[in-house]
């Protein structure tokens, strides 16, 4: 599979998302091992995490199933800032986000003890937080990196203003910034979001590319056409929604989550699916509702 650059750091160009690994019946550590080698088999080696995920588990999770062999075979991504009433956070009463300098530097040493490696290879702030003091935050992410506890930083869910605000008070460069980009989320293709992310020369990381499961499970003209262009190519529905976004010119890195071993099995499939210019817009128009202007 293709590789990519987020800043120093080179990704799969797809991406598997850990934030259902705690849904999961089976959360031992071999099955686990048996997700992330299915993974591994088809190219797939960078894991997307956050310290919330599974009620602050899935980290946990993925670190009782890491062998240092295959700790040496991935990237991991996670991220930090949100803070909710559960796991090592049940005292807290309300839901917020916190991006102070203690709250990251007291989750990223959580983050290291929970998966049991000495260093996270791409660190997130989560959520835009509206109490954030940029130079702190600034401060806390370009001294993470320093420590080396931290390769590279970057945010999740930031507009473009957000985006700008805390690079102004960095010396280290954000790499990316994840955002939810779908067929089934098309906003950020016109609202600057997406755009914003390739003016600076970097990739975009987007969550979700299935839209929650609706492109999967919904049926309707953008369903048809996707199995259309399936067939056409020996691939499925999930394949060609995560094949249109990787047409794009951004570059574009899906986060794909599932915990079914043979969806995962069959994830890379959407790397061989070709995407002429017609046959994304005919997507996009379908999505839309309406032909473009």
């Amino acid at each position: 599979m293709e590789r990519i650059q987020l800043g120093d750091i080179s990704v799969s160009r797809i991406v598997y998302g850990m934030w259902r690994l705690g849904d999961d019946a089976d959360t031992s550590p071999g099955h686990v091992r048996a997700k992330i080698e299915a993974c591994l088999d088809q190219g797939i080696t960078t894991l997307d995490q956050a310290d919330i995920y599974g009620g602050y588990r899935a980290e946990e999770l993925l670190g009782a199933a890491l062998t240092p062999a295959l700790r040496d075979r991935v990237e991991i991504v996670t991220k930090c800032g949100i803070v909710a009433p559960m796991g090592r956070h049940s005292a807290v009463t309300v839901k917020h986000y916190d991006t102070s300098r203690a709250h990251i530097e007291a989750s990223i040493d959580a983050s290291l003890r929970a998966m049991g490696i000495d260093t996270i290879d791409l660190l997130l702030i989560h959520r835009p937080d509206p109490m954030m003091d940029r130079a702190e935050t600034g401060g806390a992410l370009d001294d993470a990196v320093r420590s080396g506890k931290v390769r590279a930083v970057g945010v999740s869910n930031f507009r473009p203003w957000d985006f700008a605000l805390l690079q102004g008070a960095m010396e280290t460069p954000l790499v990316t910034n994840q955002i939810e980009l779908s067929l089934a989320c098309l906003d950020p293709f016109t609202n600057g979001d997406l755009a914003a992310v390739q003016e600076r020369g970097l990739r975009p990381m987007a969550w979700s590319p299935l839209g929650g499961g609706a492109l999967m499970t919904d049926a309707g003209p953008l369903q048809a056409a996707l199995d259309a262009v399936a067939e056409e190519q020996g691939t499925d529905r999930a394949a060609v929604a995560v094949a249109w976004l990787l047409a794009h010119p951004a570059g574009i890195v899906p986060v794909m989550g599932t915990n079914s071993p043979e969806r995962i099995a069959r994830i890379g499939q959407a790397a061989r699916v070709t995407m002429d210019r017609q046959t994304w817009f005919r997507l996009y128009t379908l999505a839309l509702g309406h032909e473009v202007a």
